[in-house]
């Protein structure tokens, strides 16, 4: 079984994205999967795509939660995603 792909959207000083790594962070000791960060600001289609969401988090190309990242939203995610 290949391990989930969690793409996290993310760009500087950005308060809420700097919570969500933690979260992120957290789970990967829990779970086993990819992590792809992106900063938005260094591409003008993700920023216009995302620019008042982030940060944003995507399992395996599936959109999962933006703004305000929770643990339990994310853990449930990775669990049928495992």
């Amino acid at each position: 079984m290949k391990q989930p792909e969690v793409v996290f959207y993310t760009r500087s000083r950005c308060p809420l994205c700097d919570k969500a790594k933690d979260v992120i962070m957290e789970l990967k000791k829990e779970y086993d999967f990819n992590l792809i960060e992106k900063d938005i600001d260094g591409s003008g289609e993700l920023t216009e795509k995302y620019g008042l969401m982030i940060p944003v988090v995507e399992i395996d190309g599936d959109e999962v939660q933006f703004g305000n990242i929770d643990v339990i939203t994310l853990s449930e995610a990775l669990t049928e995603k495992n």
